[in-house]
């Protein structure tokens, strides 16, 4: 395993745009929770901290893909730059509107403006590897190891903003997001000889959409589900926490899920699997089906920490899984888009898990939120047990696509399933 991440990374000048990559990427994980514990201080409502972090998480879904057709269009800088200035001054005035007591209707416009202006950096991360690695065996475990960073960013991040919003102010946590996104992304656009090259379609081909691939619109309603279980957890488990006494552990209990999902990343991108891609996603979301299951019953944090542990080990192999299949659908021209709708999904899941559990944690505890995050599970495990014929890529179809074709001795494990 660690011969096969040792030698993705030495891959000439990756070093040059994962290091700020990962600077811009460790706030994403801040920003929902972050706005979460604020508005929950300023106003004493789960219910209204829910609503204001899924106005952001819409706006984030709604938008983020759109800039990255426009990264495929123009380059990745010509987004990024003007994109993260504009983040940085809406989190500012998020801050100023909560602290002040500004009306209910500020919060929401702030928190609809930086989410919106989010930079989608996992996404064009990923546009960069592929750039680089088109054809090659390691590409898969490149997207592994994209997820594993996704994953230690939601180990950090939580952690970080809860630490600063419980242990110096609330608004601490969402100003330290919004500088580290800003230099992070200003760095990353700086690094314009690994950006991938602009491609401008012509014809119908330019206001095409990747949308248009029956096979990606099935994940994005897969991983609208998996948005959905990040988003109830994410409240359920601070409602959790304070039920417990343990208000201050909210974060940390969060960094369990992502630590078990950053460890079945780790483990899953080494294998060089023999099962189709798409019977491997239906196979993690059934096992993130399975580990959500007793969530709502669980009586203290002694008991969270495994049943998390659990749970995150399902997550990373879902993710991973499902940003392979949709490299493998669409044509080179659209791969940062089709990124992006992806990661949007997951925002717009969180957005509506989020508002779902702020509403269930007001009226009834932790429990029943808890209670939504197993349905979206299950969800996600329907929806792609019966649409797996959309997700097999026809010859052809997907013109500059990677089949999920990895050989066996690309990475030293090799598992049949």
């Amino acid at each position: 395993m660690i011969s096969t991440y040792t030698a993705l990374l030495r891959t000439p000048s990756a070093w040059r745009f994962l290091a700020p990559g990962l600077v811009a990427r460790l706030p994403y994980a801040m920003l929902g929770l972050g706005i979460v514990l604020l508005v929950k201080d300023a106003t004493g409502s789960y219910g209204m901290a829910g609503a204001v972090s899924a106005a952001m998480a819409v706006a984030l879904a709604a938008v983020g893909p759109q800039t990255g057709r426009l990264a495929d269009r123009y380059g990745q800088a010509a987004v990024l730059v003007p994109g993260a200035l504009v983040h940085g001054a809406a989190v500012a005035a998020l801050i100023v509107c909560a602290k002040s007591g500004a009306p209910t209707w500020t919060l929401f416009v702030t928190a609809i403006a930086a989410g919106a202006s989010v930079p989608q950096i996992g996404s064009m991360v990923r546009a960069r590897w592929v750039a680089k690695l088109q054809g090659q065996p390691l590409l898969p475990t490149a997207f592994a190891f994209e997820s594993v960073t996704d994953e230690f960013t939601f180990v950090v991040g939580p952690v970080v903003a809860t630490f600063l919003a419980t242990g110096i102010d609330p608004g601490v946590g969402l100003a330290v997001e919004a500088v580290l996104t800003v230099v992070g992304s200003l760095a990353f656009a700086a690094q314009r000889s690994t950006a991938p090259a602009r491609r401008a379609a012509a014809g119908d081909e330019r206001h095409a959409s990747a949308l248009r691939v029956a096979g990606v619109r099935l994940l994005v309603a897969a991983f609208v589900c998996i948005g959905m279980v990040f988003g109830t957890v994410q409240v359920a488990i601070t409602a959790f926490a304070e039920e417990a006494g343990q208000a201050g552990l909210a974060g940390a209990l969060y960094a369990v899920f992502a630590g078990g999902s950053l460890i079945a990343g780790a483990v899953y991108g080494a294998v060089a699997w023999r099962r189709a891609a798409h019977t491997r996603l239906a196979a993690a979301f059934g096992m993130l089906a399975l580990g959500t299951a007793p969530l709502f019953a669980v009586p203290n944090i002694g008991v969270m920490i495994p049943v998390a542990l659990l749970v995150g080990l399902g997550l990373a192999p879902t993710l991973i899984t499902g940003y392979t299949l949709v490299e493998t659908l669409v044509p080179a021209a659209a791969k940062t888009e089709a990124f992006t709708w992806l990661t949007g999904a997951v925002g717009l899941g969180l957005a509506l898990g989020s508002t779902l559990a702020g509403v269930a944690t007001d009226e009834f505890g932790a429990g029943p939120a808890f209670v939504l995050t197993f349905a979206a599970a299950a969800s996600g495990l329907a929806i792609v047990s019966l649409g797996r014929r959309l997700l097999t890529p026809t010859r052809g179809a997907a013109a500059g696509a990677v089949v999920d074709v990895t050989p066996v001795d690309a990475a030293p494990l090799a598992l049949g399933r």
